[in-house]
């Protein structure tokens, strides 16, 4: 019997620590949750007026309301959508009645009309402050011959277009020919059940294995007394 001992001992004490990541990642799937519908309470909030010192912490996907003029000098960032293709979102620089000029997303256009005439002038925007993260290593430069760029860099569209590092992403159509794309808890990862399901898959193979070993080696063990 002793000589079964180490390894059910180890076959044991896989499964604990296997079933002990599966529980974790239940309690991380329970928390992302948690987080999400705090996201999508605050993107679908009745809109407020745009703060005075926005902070990324604080204030990201905070719902608001802005008034002034959309200014013509639009950048293009270009981007592709599930059964519809590459096109491009269109930041237009934004100033506001008291005079704070910032970027808003007006939303996304099919490649054939990235170049089309849009309107500008006065509007009232609804949308989502956000501080996008889409750069990596290997995010190309704007590629100025052709106006595209390929993430909305915040600092640098903020620089092109002379606004404060500030983005509305609107919620509401600012032109007939551009379709909003409003912010949403879509591109947020929530991978956490899916990691549970896998641990607690693993633990059930590593005990079957565990018994398939030790039935093997009590049935050699019958056989050695025969």
């Amino acid at each position: 019997m002793t000589r079964f001992l180490f390894p059910l001992l180890i076959g044991l004490t896989g499964v604990a620590v296997l079933i002990g990541l599966g529980t974790w990642q239940v309690q991380r799937l329970a928390w992302k949750e948690g987080v999400l519908a705090q996201i999508e309470s605050r993107i679908s909030a009745d809109p407020v007026a745009l703060p005075k010192a926005p902070d990324p912490g604080r204030d990201r996907y905070l719902s608001v309301v802005v008034e002034g003029t959309i200014l013509p000098g639009e950048l293009k960032v270009l981007v592709s959508r599930r059964n519809i293709g590459a096109g491009y979102r269109i930041i237009a620089p934004f100033v506001t009645e008291d005079g704070r000029r910032i970027l808003i997303d007006r939303g996304f256009v099919p490649d054939e009309v990235r170049d089309a005439d849009r309107s500008v002038g006065p509007a009232t925007v609804s949308g989502n402050l956000l501080w996008p993260d889409e750069l990596d290593g290997f995010t190309p430069d704007p590629d100025t011959a052709t106006d595209t760029w390929f993430a909305r860099d915040l600092p640098a569209m903020a620089n092109a277009l002379d606004t404060e590092p500030l983005l509305v992403v609107a919620s509401t159509p600012t032109d007939p020919g551009i379709e909003p794309m409003p912010v949403d808890t879509q591109g947020i990862p929530n991978d956490h059940l899916q990691y549970a399901i896998t641990w607690f898959s693993l633990a059930a193979v590593w005990l079957a294995m565990t018994l398939l070993f030790l039935r093997r080696q009590s049935a050699r063990q019958n056989e050695g007394r025969k």
